[in-house]
Protein backbone atom coordinates (compact mmCIF):
# COMPACT_ATOMS: atom_id res chain seq x y z
CA UNK A 1 0.00 0.00 0.00
CA UNK A 2 2.83 2.34 0.81
CA UNK A 3 4.61 1.73 -2.77
CA UNK A 4 1.50 2.98 -4.46
CA UNK A 5 0.59 6.15 -1.87
CA UNK A 6 2.41 9.57 -2.49
CA UNK A 7 5.21 9.53 0.67
CA UNK A 8 5.78 13.07 1.84
CA UNK A 9 9.51 14.52 3.69
CA UNK A 10 8.26 16.31 7.26
CA UNK A 11 10.08 19.13 5.58
CA UNK A 12 7.48 19.30 2.57
CA UNK A 13 4.54 18.70 4.50
CA UNK A 14 5.53 21.57 7.23
CA UNK A 15 6.34 23.97 4.17
CA UNK A 16 2.68 22.77 2.88
CA UNK A 17 1.07 23.50 6.42
CA UNK A 18 2.58 26.88 6.29
CA UNK A 19 1.42 28.21 2.76
CA UNK A 20 -2.08 27.25 3.59
CA UNK A 21 -1.88 29.12 6.89
CA UNK A 22 -0.42 32.30 5.53
CA UNK A 23 -3.30 32.14 2.21
CA UNK A 24 -5.98 32.19 5.04
CA UNK A 25 -7.46 35.62 5.18
CA UNK A 26 -8.45 35.90 8.42
CA UNK A 27 -4.74 34.38 9.70
CA UNK A 28 -3.12 36.51 7.42
CA UNK A 29 -3.47 39.79 9.25
CA UNK A 30 -4.94 39.39 12.80
CA UNK A 31 -5.64 41.11 16.27
CA UNK A 32 -5.28 39.10 19.43
CA UNK A 33 -5.18 40.23 22.75
CA UNK A 34 -3.14 38.59 25.59
CA UNK A 35 -0.56 38.47 28.36
CA UNK A 36 2.77 38.42 27.56
CA UNK A 37 4.67 35.59 28.98
CA UNK A 38 8.36 34.19 28.67
CA UNK A 39 9.71 37.38 27.25
CA UNK A 40 13.07 37.17 25.79
CA UNK A 41 14.79 40.01 24.27
CA UNK A 42 17.14 38.48 22.11
CA UNK A 43 20.97 40.38 21.57
CA UNK A 44 19.81 40.39 17.97
CA UNK A 45 17.08 42.96 18.53
CA UNK A 46 14.52 40.43 18.05
CA UNK A 47 11.67 39.05 20.66
CA UNK A 48 10.53 35.88 21.72
CA UNK A 49 7.49 34.99 24.12
CA UNK A 50 4.00 33.78 24.66
CA UNK A 51 0.63 35.63 24.39
CA UNK A 52 -1.77 33.70 26.47
CA UNK A 53 -5.14 34.15 28.25
CA UNK A 54 -7.12 32.12 30.69
CA UNK A 55 -7.82 29.28 28.82
CA UNK A 56 -4.68 28.85 25.81
CA UNK A 57 -1.48 30.10 24.76
CA UNK A 58 0.20 30.43 21.83
CA UNK A 59 4.40 31.09 20.74
CA UNK A 60 5.23 34.49 19.60
CA UNK A 61 7.74 36.58 17.96
CA UNK A 62 8.35 39.53 16.85
CA UNK A 63 11.31 40.73 14.84
CA UNK A 64 13.63 44.15 15.59
CA UNK A 65 12.66 45.30 12.10
CA UNK A 66 8.68 46.08 13.79
CA UNK A 67 9.63 45.96 17.46
CA UNK A 68 12.06 49.02 17.14
CA UNK A 69 8.91 51.26 16.57
CA UNK A 70 7.36 50.43 19.68
CA UNK A 71 6.41 52.88 22.13
CA UNK A 72 7.01 51.39 25.25
CA UNK A 73 8.87 48.47 26.00
CA UNK A 74 6.95 44.52 27.17
CA UNK A 75 7.60 42.64 29.82
CA UNK A 76 5.99 39.46 32.16
CA UNK A 77 2.74 40.23 32.79
CA UNK A 78 1.81 42.89 30.59
CA UNK A 79 -1.78 42.62 28.29
CA UNK A 80 -1.35 43.72 24.84
CA UNK A 81 -2.98 44.00 21.65
CA UNK A 82 -0.97 42.75 19.44
CA UNK A 83 -0.93 42.65 15.18
CA UNK A 84 0.36 39.93 13.18
CA UNK A 85 0.02 36.65 11.04
CA UNK A 86 -0.22 33.21 11.92
CA UNK A 87 2.73 31.00 10.33
CA UNK A 88 4.88 27.86 10.65
CA UNK A 89 8.27 27.54 11.90
CA UNK A 90 9.60 24.80 9.21
CA UNK A 91 12.03 23.53 11.28
CA UNK A 92 10.82 22.64 14.30
CA UNK A 93 7.16 21.37 12.65
CA UNK A 94 5.13 24.92 15.35
CA UNK A 95 3.26 27.11 14.38
CA UNK A 96 3.44 30.48 16.02
CA UNK A 97 2.24 33.76 15.95
CA UNK A 98 4.62 36.94 13.92
CA UNK A 99 3.82 40.03 15.78
CA UNK A 100 4.44 43.14 13.27
CA UNK A 101 2.51 45.95 15.67
CA UNK A 102 1.52 46.10 19.02
CA UNK A 103 -0.14 48.43 21.72
CA UNK A 104 -0.65 48.23 25.52
CA UNK A 105 -4.29 46.85 26.44
CA UNK A 106 -5.79 49.09 29.11
CA UNK A 107 -5.29 52.40 30.80
CA UNK A 108 -2.58 50.69 33.41
CA UNK A 109 -0.75 49.46 30.14
CA UNK A 110 -1.04 52.81 28.53
CA UNK A 111 0.40 54.21 31.73
CA UNK A 112 3.16 51.49 31.76
CA UNK A 113 4.24 53.15 28.44
CA UNK A 114 4.02 56.78 29.84
CA UNK A 115 6.69 55.46 32.90
CA UNK A 116 8.97 53.76 29.88
CA UNK A 117 9.03 56.71 27.50
CA UNK A 118 9.52 59.14 30.41
CA UNK A 119 12.29 57.04 31.89
CA UNK A 120 14.21 56.91 28.54
CA UNK A 121 14.19 60.33 27.46
CA UNK A 122 15.05 61.31 30.71
CA UNK A 123 17.94 59.41 30.92
CA UNK A 124 18.87 61.06 27.16
CA UNK A 125 18.35 64.61 29.15
CA UNK A 126 15.21 66.10 27.38
CA UNK A 127 13.98 67.13 30.35
CA UNK A 128 17.34 68.46 32.00
CA UNK A 129 16.62 72.37 33.07
CA UNK A 130 19.97 73.82 31.25
CA UNK A 131 18.70 72.72 27.95
CA UNK A 132 14.99 74.63 28.10
CA UNK A 133 15.01 77.89 26.71
CA UNK A 134 13.24 81.55 28.25
CA UNK A 135 10.43 82.17 27.29
CA UNK A 136 10.56 85.87 25.81
CA UNK A 137 9.21 88.25 28.12
CA UNK A 138 7.54 90.52 25.34
CA UNK A 139 7.25 88.25 21.89
CA UNK A 140 6.11 90.15 19.02
CA UNK A 141 4.21 87.64 17.61
CA UNK A 142 2.49 83.97 19.18
CA UNK A 143 2.11 80.53 17.81
CA UNK A 144 -0.71 77.85 18.45
CA UNK A 145 -1.12 74.44 17.72
CA UNK A 146 -4.18 73.19 18.54
CA UNK A 147 -7.21 71.98 17.40
CA UNK A 148 -9.38 74.65 16.07
CA UNK A 149 -12.50 73.87 17.33
CA UNK A 150 -12.14 72.42 20.53
CA UNK A 151 -12.66 75.07 23.91
CA UNK A 152 -8.92 75.36 24.41
CA UNK A 153 -8.33 77.61 21.34
CA UNK A 154 -11.06 79.61 22.34
CA UNK A 155 -9.69 80.03 25.63
CA UNK A 156 -6.37 81.00 24.36
CA UNK A 157 -7.38 83.44 22.09
CA UNK A 158 -9.22 85.08 24.77
CA UNK A 159 -7.12 85.78 27.45
CA UNK A 160 -4.75 86.87 24.50
CA UNK A 161 -6.79 89.56 23.89
CA UNK A 162 -7.93 90.20 26.62
CA UNK A 163 -3.92 90.84 27.85
CA UNK A 164 -2.15 92.09 25.22
CA UNK A 165 -4.23 92.49 22.08
CA UNK A 166 -1.90 94.41 19.90
CA UNK A 167 0.52 91.15 19.64
CA UNK A 168 -0.23 88.92 16.48
CA UNK A 169 -1.58 85.46 16.88
CA UNK A 170 -0.95 82.28 14.27
CA UNK A 171 -2.99 79.56 14.35
CA UNK A 172 -1.63 76.40 12.84
CA UNK A 173 -5.21 74.25 13.18
CA UNK A 174 -4.10 70.08 14.10
CA UNK A 175 -5.68 66.91 14.71
CA UNK A 176 -5.41 66.50 18.76
CA UNK A 177 -7.05 62.89 19.20
CA UNK A 178 -6.13 59.38 17.69
CA UNK A 179 -3.89 57.94 15.61
CA UNK A 180 -3.40 60.52 13.10
CA UNK A 181 -2.75 62.96 15.95
CA UNK A 182 1.37 62.83 16.66
CA UNK A 183 1.73 63.00 12.83
CA UNK A 184 -0.37 66.07 12.91
CA UNK A 185 1.52 68.45 15.81
CA UNK A 186 4.96 66.79 14.77
CA UNK A 187 4.31 68.29 11.10
CA UNK A 188 2.87 71.88 12.78
CA UNK A 189 5.91 72.53 15.07
CA UNK A 190 8.36 71.64 12.18
CA UNK A 191 6.33 73.79 9.82
CA UNK A 192 6.31 76.99 12.39
CA UNK A 193 9.58 76.21 12.65
CA UNK A 194 10.63 76.57 9.37
CA UNK A 195 8.26 79.71 9.18
CA UNK A 196 9.39 81.33 12.09
CA UNK A 197 7.18 84.16 12.24
CA UNK A 198 6.44 83.68 15.93
CA UNK A 199 8.89 83.76 19.21
CA UNK A 200 6.70 81.51 21.10
CA UNK A 201 4.30 78.24 20.63
CA UNK A 202 1.61 77.22 22.65
CA UNK A 203 1.54 73.76 21.87
CA UNK A 204 -1.72 71.74 23.49
CA UNK A 205 -5.72 70.68 24.09
CA UNK A 206 -8.55 70.88 26.58
CA UNK A 207 -8.94 68.21 29.33
CA UNK A 208 -9.77 64.61 29.00
CA UNK A 209 -8.58 60.97 29.28
CA UNK A 210 -5.39 58.95 29.24
CA UNK A 211 -6.74 57.83 26.23
CA UNK A 212 -7.18 60.90 24.44
CA UNK A 213 -4.28 62.75 26.01
CA UNK A 214 -2.03 60.08 24.34
CA UNK A 215 -1.07 61.73 21.39
CA UNK A 216 1.19 64.37 23.65
CA UNK A 217 2.53 61.18 25.32
CA UNK A 218 4.27 60.00 22.08
CA UNK A 219 8.35 59.90 21.09
CA UNK A 220 7.75 61.67 17.29
CA UNK A 221 6.11 64.13 19.33
CA UNK A 222 8.43 64.55 22.81
CA UNK A 223 11.58 64.65 20.53
CA UNK A 224 9.77 67.57 18.14
CA UNK A 225 8.81 70.37 20.85
CA UNK A 226 12.77 69.35 22.18
CA UNK A 227 14.23 69.53 18.55
CA UNK A 228 12.46 73.28 18.19
CA UNK A 229 14.21 76.38 17.64
CA UNK A 230 11.35 78.59 18.64
CA UNK A 231 10.52 78.47 22.68
CA UNK A 232 7.50 75.58 23.53
CA UNK A 233 4.71 76.08 26.03
CA UNK A 234 3.18 73.27 26.78
CA UNK A 235 -0.32 73.28 27.47
CA UNK A 236 -2.38 69.80 27.51
CA UNK A 237 -5.12 69.26 29.78
CA UNK A 238 -6.20 70.53 33.40
CA UNK A 239 -3.66 71.09 36.49
CA UNK A 240 -3.79 67.61 37.34
CA UNK A 241 -3.12 66.48 34.06
CA UNK A 242 0.76 65.67 33.06
CA UNK A 243 2.12 64.25 29.63
CA UNK A 244 5.53 63.64 28.49
CA UNK A 245 5.25 67.01 25.79
CA UNK A 246 5.14 69.23 29.51
CA UNK A 247 8.44 67.45 30.84
CA UNK A 248 10.55 68.17 27.59
CA UNK A 249 8.59 72.13 27.04
CA UNK A 250 10.65 74.93 27.80
CA UNK A 251 7.21 76.07 29.83
CA UNK A 252 4.69 73.81 31.27
CA UNK A 253 1.19 75.79 31.77
CA UNK A 254 -1.38 74.24 33.77
CA UNK A 255 -4.25 75.20 31.32
CA UNK A 256 -4.41 76.53 27.95
CA UNK A 257 -5.53 79.57 30.01
CA UNK A 258 -2.52 79.72 32.03
CA UNK A 259 -0.50 79.24 28.95
CA UNK A 260 -1.70 82.42 27.11
CA UNK A 261 -1.23 84.27 30.57
CA UNK A 262 2.35 83.15 30.18
CA UNK A 263 2.83 83.95 26.80
CA UNK A 264 2.17 87.55 27.07
CA UNK A 265 2.32 90.54 29.69
CA UNK A 266 -0.81 92.07 30.63
CA UNK A 267 -0.95 95.48 28.52
CA UNK A 268 -2.72 97.60 31.43
CA UNK A 269 -0.20 95.88 34.04
CA UNK A 270 2.52 97.65 31.43
CA UNK A 271 0.87 100.90 31.20
CA UNK A 272 0.60 100.53 35.09
CA UNK A 273 4.11 99.77 35.56
CA UNK A 274 4.73 102.57 32.57
CA UNK A 275 2.71 105.13 34.76
CA UNK A 276 4.60 104.61 38.04
CA UNK A 277 8.05 104.36 36.02
CA UNK A 278 7.28 107.73 34.62
CA UNK A 279 6.13 109.27 37.41
CA UNK A 280 8.85 108.11 39.64
CA UNK A 281 11.32 109.67 36.63
CA UNK A 282 9.76 113.04 36.84
CA UNK A 283 9.97 113.21 40.58
CA UNK A 284 13.52 112.19 40.11
CA UNK A 285 14.01 114.82 37.49
CA UNK A 286 12.42 117.60 39.57
CA UNK A 287 14.14 116.44 42.54
CA UNK A 288 17.96 116.43 40.35
CA UNK A 289 16.92 120.10 38.78
CA UNK A 290 16.03 121.54 42.30
CA UNK A 291 19.30 120.06 43.65
CA UNK A 292 21.39 121.78 40.76
CA UNK A 293 19.65 124.96 41.32
CA UNK A 294 20.29 125.46 45.10
CA UNK A 295 23.79 123.92 44.47
CA UNK A 296 24.26 126.76 41.91
CA UNK A 297 22.42 129.87 44.00
CA UNK A 298 25.26 128.54 46.92
CA UNK A 299 28.45 128.69 44.44
CA UNK A 300 27.15 132.47 43.36
CA UNK A 301 27.00 133.56 46.83
CA UNK A 302 30.36 131.94 47.14
CA UNK A 303 33.23 134.67 47.67
CA UNK A 304 34.79 133.76 43.93
CA UNK A 305 31.70 135.07 42.37
CA UNK A 306 31.24 137.77 44.94
CA UNK A 307 34.93 139.16 45.06
CA UNK A 308 37.02 137.40 41.93
CA UNK A 309 39.92 139.74 42.24
CA UNK A 310 41.01 139.61 45.57
CA UNK A 311 40.63 135.09 45.16
CA UNK A 312 42.60 136.03 41.97
CA UNK A 313 45.28 138.14 43.69
CA UNK A 314 45.47 134.96 46.40
CA UNK A 315 45.74 132.76 43.72
CA UNK A 316 48.76 135.52 41.84
CA UNK A 317 50.52 135.52 45.79
CA UNK A 318 50.15 131.90 45.85
CA UNK A 319 51.68 131.59 42.44
CA UNK A 320 54.98 133.73 43.16
CA UNK A 321 55.81 131.65 46.65
CA UNK A 322 55.35 128.44 44.50
CA UNK A 323 57.46 130.02 41.21
CA UNK A 324 60.39 131.57 44.26
CA UNK A 325 60.42 127.60 45.60
CA UNK A 326 60.67 126.18 42.11
CA UNK A 327 63.49 128.31 41.73
CA UNK A 328 65.59 127.84 44.86
CA UNK A 329 64.65 123.73 44.29
CA UNK A 330 66.34 124.04 40.55
CA UNK A 331 69.31 125.97 41.88
CA UNK A 332 70.08 123.22 44.70
CA UNK A 333 69.35 120.71 41.59
CA UNK A 334 72.26 122.33 39.44
CA UNK A 335 74.68 122.56 41.90
CA UNK A 336 74.40 119.06 43.09
CA UNK A 337 74.62 118.27 39.41
CA UNK A 338 78.18 120.17 38.92
CA UNK A 339 79.37 118.59 41.53
CA UNK A 340 78.26 115.08 40.54
CA UNK A 341 79.55 116.00 37.52
CA UNK A 342 82.69 117.22 38.34
CA UNK A 343 83.14 113.19 40.60
CA UNK A 344 82.71 111.76 37.63
CA UNK A 345 85.73 113.49 35.54
CA UNK A 346 88.06 112.81 38.15
CA UNK A 347 86.35 109.18 38.46
CA UNK A 348 86.93 109.46 34.84
CA UNK A 349 90.30 110.62 34.79
CA UNK A 350 91.63 107.72 36.90
CA UNK A 351 90.01 105.55 35.20
CA UNK A 352 91.49 106.72 31.13
CA UNK A 353 93.01 103.61 29.00
CA UNK A 354 95.96 105.96 28.34
CA UNK A 355 96.99 105.90 32.16
CA UNK A 356 95.89 102.49 32.63
CA UNK A 357 98.06 101.22 29.84
CA UNK A 358 100.97 102.93 31.24
CA UNK A 359 100.67 101.50 34.56
CA UNK A 360 100.07 98.41 33.16
CA UNK A 361 103.69 98.79 31.06
CA UNK A 362 105.57 99.85 34.04
CA UNK A 363 104.21 96.48 36.18
CA UNK A 364 104.60 94.63 33.19
CA UNK A 365 108.26 95.69 32.52
CA UNK A 366 109.25 95.24 36.78
CA UNK A 367 107.58 91.86 36.17
CA UNK A 368 110.00 90.99 33.32
CA UNK A 369 113.23 92.51 35.10
CA UNK A 370 111.72 90.04 37.93
CA UNK A 371 111.95 87.04 35.84
CA UNK A 372 115.03 87.12 33.69
CA UNK A 373 116.93 87.67 36.87
CA UNK A 374 115.11 84.57 38.34
CA UNK A 375 115.84 82.79 35.72
CA UNK A 376 119.18 83.76 35.67
CA UNK A 377 119.49 82.28 39.16
CA UNK A 378 118.01 79.46 38.35
CA UNK A 379 119.88 78.38 35.74
CA UNK A 380 123.29 79.24 37.01
CA UNK A 381 121.72 77.07 40.28
CA UNK A 382 121.27 74.22 37.71
CA UNK A 383 124.84 74.47 36.22
CA UNK A 384 126.51 73.90 39.37
CA UNK A 385 124.20 71.21 40.21
CA UNK A 386 124.62 69.52 37.11
CA UNK A 387 128.47 69.53 37.25
CA UNK A 388 128.80 67.93 40.39
CA UNK A 389 126.12 65.35 39.28
CA UNK A 390 128.13 65.03 36.25
CA UNK A 391 131.68 64.90 38.07
CA UNK A 392 130.04 62.13 40.93
CA UNK A 393 128.87 60.05 37.70
CA UNK A 394 132.56 60.05 36.41
CA UNK A 395 133.91 59.25 39.54
CA UNK A 396 131.42 55.68 39.37
CA UNK A 397 131.90 55.23 36.04
CA UNK A 398 133.13 51.49 35.30
CA UNK A 399 135.43 52.92 32.78
CA UNK A 400 137.45 54.74 35.30
CA UNK A 401 137.73 51.66 37.31
CA UNK A 402 138.53 49.49 34.85
CA UNK A 403 141.53 53.01 33.62
CA UNK A 404 143.18 52.08 36.51
CA UNK A 405 143.75 48.13 35.50
CA UNK A 406 140.68 46.72 36.24
CA UNK A 407 138.78 44.08 33.97
CA UNK A 408 135.08 42.63 32.91
CA UNK A 409 134.66 38.79 32.12
CA UNK A 410 131.58 38.03 30.34
CA UNK A 411 130.76 34.68 28.95
CA UNK A 412 131.90 34.26 25.05
CA UNK A 413 128.69 32.60 24.13
CA UNK A 414 125.76 34.19 25.98
CA UNK A 415 127.32 37.71 26.88
CA UNK A 416 126.68 37.15 30.61
CA UNK A 417 129.16 38.89 33.13
CA UNK A 418 130.98 36.11 35.13
CA UNK A 419 131.25 37.07 38.73
CA UNK A 420 132.31 33.40 39.88
CA UNK A 421 134.38 30.62 38.84
CA UNK A 422 131.50 28.77 38.91
CA UNK A 423 130.28 30.49 36.19
CA UNK A 424 132.79 29.04 33.92
CA UNK A 425 134.32 25.72 33.15
CA UNK A 426 137.50 24.27 32.08
CA UNK A 427 138.02 25.24 28.28
CA UNK A 428 134.95 27.87 27.81
CA UNK A 429 135.80 30.83 25.70
CA UNK A 430 135.32 34.11 28.18
CA UNK A 431 135.78 37.43 26.82
CA UNK A 432 137.94 40.18 28.91
CA UNK A 433 136.86 43.68 28.05
CA UNK A 434 139.35 46.43 29.13
CA UNK A 435 139.51 50.10 29.08
CA UNK A 436 140.98 50.33 26.24
CA UNK A 437 139.27 46.94 24.00
CA UNK A 438 138.35 43.19 24.28
CA UNK A 439 140.34 40.04 24.94
CA UNK A 440 138.91 36.15 23.47
CA UNK A 441 140.29 33.79 26.05
CA UNK A 442 140.52 30.31 26.91
CA UNK A 443 139.79 28.99 30.48
CA UNK A 444 142.76 26.35 30.95
CA UNK A 445 143.19 26.47 34.56
CA UNK A 446 140.76 27.33 37.75
CA UNK A 447 141.91 28.45 41.33
CA UNK A 448 139.52 28.90 44.22
CA UNK A 449 140.41 31.45 46.87
CA UNK A 450 140.63 29.35 50.00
Amino acid sequence: MADQARIFSIKDINKYIRMKLESDVLLGDIWLRGEISNFTHHSSGHMYFTLKDKDSRLKSIMFASHNVKLPFMPKEGTKVLARGNISVYERDGNYQFYVTAMQPDGIGSLFLAFEQLKRKLEAEGLFDASRKRPIPKHPKAIGIITSPTGAAVRDILITLQRRHPSVPVLLFPVVVQGAAAAPSIVKAIEKMNQIAEVDVLIVGRGGGSLEELWAFNEESVARSIAASVIPVISAVGHETDFTISDFVADLRAATPTAAAELAVSNVQELQSQLSSLRKRLTQSLQGTVQFRKERLMRIQRSPVFLHPRRYLLQQAERLDRLTERLQQRTSRTTERGHDRLNRLRAALAASHPGEKTAQAARRLSIASDRMEAAMSAGMKERRMQLGASIRQLDALSPLKVMARGYSLVYDNSTDKLIKSISDVQLGDMVKVKLSDGDLECHVWGMEEEA
